[in-house]
């Protein structure tokens, strides 16, 4: 708030009696930031300071009838100036109005003199555009606080209206007035004379007085004149005409040949400051700095009210570093920025901003007492809020309502309520009535300190006193009330809260928080009923606040009662809160009451609403309950309801979930057929996940592409999965595109992608590629015992038995143990290149490590053993196979049929063919081909082209052997 109101008690605005330009008296002070009280309750309020212009200089402004209230008492001066701030007296000034150099036109006009009437005749005619105030009008009425403290009394005054603009009230004149103004201005008028009209004319009007600046532009009267400059630039500010305010600036310096001064932009930063332009009185600050101007007291005032009000930080802590700098002494800048700083919960600094003032030898002023109080009460440091009370009082000052308020304050913080009750009885002492922030406050501690009867006692006194609570007040019962379960009070609570005109939504809203927080959600609809609870019926707003807490508090019953009972009728509305109650169920588990409530909403057979549908969906796929689930997708599929992307993603989890691939393909396909959906990164993901479990690499192929050319956002998940489902479905070049870009832009592939790299490259015969990886794999810790395996299996399909010992060497000094699967690639490979003594000591190995063969480990054997022609040992290896309870798979028998082949027993190649067909094992192309092999070897050519007859009418495609 302003510390100065402006007031005039007479007819029209009186002229400022002109003081030192120089002087730097700060004309805008606002109040402190308080919890509990707003502050444009400051004990010190003056009357009205005269003009916006010494306001904005910082000069001495004259007022007329100023009152002043310090420390509770009122001293009245019939003419007094505020000089940087001090009231002083001008008992010794020439009394009366100034009155303005006025001369007759002369009888021979010149043509200036034509000039200027043709001038005076534009502004005339234009008076009747511009807003007026009559100067007679009884002034406007703003409030004060009594010397009890207890009361806001209305005092009558006349002021500056804002209005929307933010602009100060005008002076009225009228034509003829104007006329006469002019009519006394000459060419060889002085530069004082014009300067008198300029400033009664701004007074008037800004559009006129711009208008009689350029005439005195006209005819010279603006060399040296800072004075006009200021007044002009004051105009053309408050039609934040910005452009050519800087022009203006750049016309004062270069034409006019004044020097630029703090009055010159002050002109400019008022108008920010009144109209809250926050960036454009920074850039006017900046431009000052610039062009080496120093800041004043004014200059600094209005910018860090400006930046209090705002709430702008960073610019005021520049402000009052630049400040500082400049050795300028700003007590209001001292007081915003400890009030920014408490605001914002930063009361290291605002205590340090009070350091730096006491060292600064700054004399502090009520509101900055007020402000100090503040900060440390917030905190809770009440031993220096005492200090300061103390201080407050060595100083001679009166202690006044707002600052016993503010240590009620901050005594309820720290819930010292005996404290606080102890400056409650101070305040009443010093002959200061208690008002209602007092008593909100005294509620709000005892809240805090969850002590129920003197809360309810502060409460009633606050009501009898004629106040009225505020919502933080009600929070506060409300919830006093519900720990304390006090049903009977809370009906009166929510009564009184109607009555002050809170929402019937509201109230819903603070009851059940309160309630639902304390496990009393079973209280409410009892609490409800015995007040308003049929007005919440008619209410849907109302009634899906309740019945959403009573679901979240699982009080499924009283939310379909009350569901029941509802009044209001909105099918969208109703549909979009069955909505949300089913998936607050399934948010929490509680999927049986989803099912509930779901059985009782009213629903469409044409027209099912599809986000609830889908919502159940994912319920009974939570449940397992896959055909209820799939019941729902038929209904909607059946109805005139189209699926969107959302719909298709829940369907294929659903069918995912139920281990039902192949049908959640049948639904992409469907989606597919919907051009105008695409999907997005996690359907895509399903996507590419089912597609993969079905072994569709065409379709992972298309789908890789559609990601690529939808452009979605690829993150370390999906490049994750794209590589490990898609690696096999696009080029290896591809691939390590894509592996590349996912490292580029700095995302970790994980175990399962480095593994599925590993296997591509080494499959594709890039071992170099494949090295890279694996190194990377171990160096980011993710190298498990497959990552092992696989690298041992690239190199032994290689034939690169050096490599493949160095990687069995590695994985045991890893610390992991040579595994099956490492042995079976060390046996396959040597038993291929025929080197059976190292075949043999990998057996050995195997024995002495307790390594279990599996089938794989036997089949090797088989096809070794059956490569060299050595019967026996194939049939001591079916008999080790099923001493251990192991039968022969189709690929023990392929490999069987070949050996026979080889040793020339086709009779027994046979037998297996038909050994196959008792066990149920269905023969492949490899079997077939084998059998003719083994036939066609030994010379049973008739019996081959039997058996190449009947696998090609067994559908079988036959290959040259």
């Amino acid at each position: 708030m302003a510390a100065l109101r402006i007031c005039t008690p007479g007819g029209g605005a009186p002229e400022a009696r002109r003081g030192s330009l120089a002087a730097a008296g700060s004309a805008v002070q606002h109040g402190p930031d308080l919890i509990g009280f707003s502050s444009w309750v400051l004990p010190i309020s003056a009357g009205y300071a005269v003009d916006r212009r010494h306001a904005a200089a910082g000069g001495v402004a004259a007022c007329h009838g100023l009152s002043c209230a310090d420390s509770g008492r009122r001293k009245n001066h019939p003419r007094a100036s505020l000089v940087n701030g001090v009231v002083s007296s001008l008992e010794d000034s020439s009394g009366g109005e100034p009155a303005l150099c006025v001369s007759d036109s002369p009888e021979d006009a010149s043509s200036s003199g034509k000039v200027l009437s043709d001038l005076r005749r534009d502004m005339v005619d234009g008076i009747s555009g511009i807003p007026r105030i009559s100067a007679g009008k009884k002034g406007m009425k703003f409030r004060k606080r009594g010397q009890g403290g207890n009361r806001l009394t209305p005092r009558s005054a006349p002021r500056r209206a804002s209005g929307k603009s933010g602009q100060d009230q005008r002076i009225l004149l009228s034509e003829d007035d104007i006329a006469a103004i002019l009519s006394s201005v000459t060419h060889e008028s002085s530069i004082e004379e014009c300067n008198s009209v300029l400033i009664r004319l701004e007074k008037h009007s800004d559009k006129t007085a711009l208008g009689f600046f350029e005439w005195m532009k006209a005819n010279g009267k603006l060399k040296g004149n800072a004075e006009a400059y200021h007044l002009a630039l004051q105009a053309i500010a408050w039609k934040e005409d910005w452009e050519a305010a800087g022009q203006l600036l750049h016309e004062m310096v270069a034409d006019s040949g004044c020097a630029l001064d703090a009055q010159a932009f002050n002109g400019l930063i008022y108008v920010c400051a009144k109209r809250r332009l926050v960036d454009w009185g920074t850039k006017w600050l900046h431009m000052m700095l610039e062009r080496d101007v120093q800041p004043n007291v004014s200059t600094v005032g209005m910018l860090m009210g400006l930046y209090q009000r705002i709430g702008n930080l960073p610019e005021a802590e520049f402000t009052f570093a630049k400040m500082r700098k400049c050795g300028i002494k700003c007590v209001n800048a001292y007081s915003a920025m400890v009030t920014l700083y408490t605001r914002l919960g930063h009361f290291a600094k605002s205590e340090e901003v009070i350091t730096l003032m006491n060292n600064d030898e700054v004399v502090p002023n009520m509101e900055n007492w007020l402000v100090r109080l503040n900060a440390y009460c917030q905190q809770g440091k009440m031993e220096e809020a005492e200090l300061v009370l103390k201080s407050l009082v060595d100083e001679g000052i009166a202690l006044n309502v707002v600052a016993y308020n503010t240590v009620i304050t901050g005594y309820g913080k720290v819930s010292d309520m005996q404290k606080a009750m102890e400056v409650f009885d101070r305040l009443k002492s010093a002959g200061l009535a208690p008002d209602e922030t007092t008593y909100r406050s005294m509620i709000e501690g005892f809240g805090r300190a969850d002590k129920y009867k003197q809360a309810i006692l502060y409460y009633r006194k606050l009501r009898n006193s004629g106040f009225k609570p505020n919502a933080s007040n009600f929070y506060t019962m409300i919830n006093l009330l519900a720990r304390h379960d006090d049903s009977e009070g809370a009906t009166e609570i929510l009564e009184d809260m109607r009555a002050a005109g809170c929402q019937c939504s509201s109230i819903v809203t603070v009851l059940v928080r309160a309630y639902g927080s304390v496990g009393r959600m079973h209280k409410v609809l009892q609490i409800l009923k015995a007040c308003f609870y049929k007005k919440i019926l008619f209410d849907a707003t109302s009634c899906s606040i309740l019945v959403t807490g009573f679901v979240q508090n699982s009080l499924v019953e009283e939310a379909m009662r009350v569901l029941r009972e509802k009044k209001w009728k909105d099918s969208d509305f109703e549909d979009n809160l069955y909505h949300i109650l089913i998936c607050s169920c399934k948010e929490a588990g509680c999927c049986d009451d989803a099912v509930r409530i779901y059985n009782q909403m009213p629903k469409s057979a044409t027209h099912p609403n599809l986000r609830i549908y889908c919502s159940m969906i994912d319920v009974f796929s939570i449940m397992e309950r896959f055909t209820d689930a799939e019941a729902l997708y038929l209904e909607l599929k059946a109805s005139s309801c189209v699926l969107d992307m959302i719909a298709y993603s829940v369907i294929v989890r659903m069918y995912t979930k139920a281990g039902r691939p192949e049908d959640a393909c049948l639904v992409l396909e469907d989606m597919e057929k919907q051009k105008e959906i695409v999907p997005d990164k996690y359907l895509f993901l399903d996507m590419l996940r089912t597609y993969q479990k079905c072994g569709l690499l065409e379709k992972l192929s298309d789908t890789y592409y559609w990601i690529l050319k939808s452009q979605v956002e690829l993150d370390e998940a999906m490049y994750n999965c794209i590589i490990n489902c898609c690696g096999r479905a696009i080029p290896v070049d591809e691939l390590s595109r894509i592996f590349d870009e996912m490292i580029q832009q700095g995302h970790l592939a994980n175990t399962v992608t480095l593994n599925v790299l590993l296997d591509i490259y080494g499959k594709a015969g890039l071992f170099n590629k494949a090295e890279k990886v694996f190194l990377m794999a171990r160096k980011q810790g993710m190298a498990d015992i497959i990552s092992y395996n696989t690298i041992i299996a690239a190199h032994a399909k290689n034939g690169d038995f050096r490599s493949m010992i160095y990687f069995v060497q590695r994985m045991q000094e890893a610390g992991f143990p040579v595994s099956l699967e490492a042995y079976n690639c060390m046996l396959d490979a040597y038993g291929k290149a025929g080197q059976l003594e190292e075949f043999a000591a990998v057996l050995q190995k195997m024995e002495r490590a307790g390594c279990e063969f599996d089938h794989y480990t036997y089949n090797i054997m088989i096809n070794i053993y059956g490569r060299k022609g050595w019967i026996e040992g194939v049939a001591n290896v079916l008999a080790e196979l099923k001493s251990r309870g192991g039968e022969p798979d189709l690929y023990s028998y392929n490999t069987l049929i070949k050996a026979y082949g080889i040793a020339g027993m086709p009779e027994d190649a046979v037998k297996l063919m038909q050994e196959m067909r008792i066990k149920g094992i269905a023969a492949d192309r490899v079997t077939y081909t084998n059998l003719i092999a083994a036939l066609q070897r030994n010379e049973n050519f008739l019996e081959a082209v039997k058996w190449s007859l009947w696998m090609k009418q067994t559908g079988v495609a036959a290959t040259r052997t």
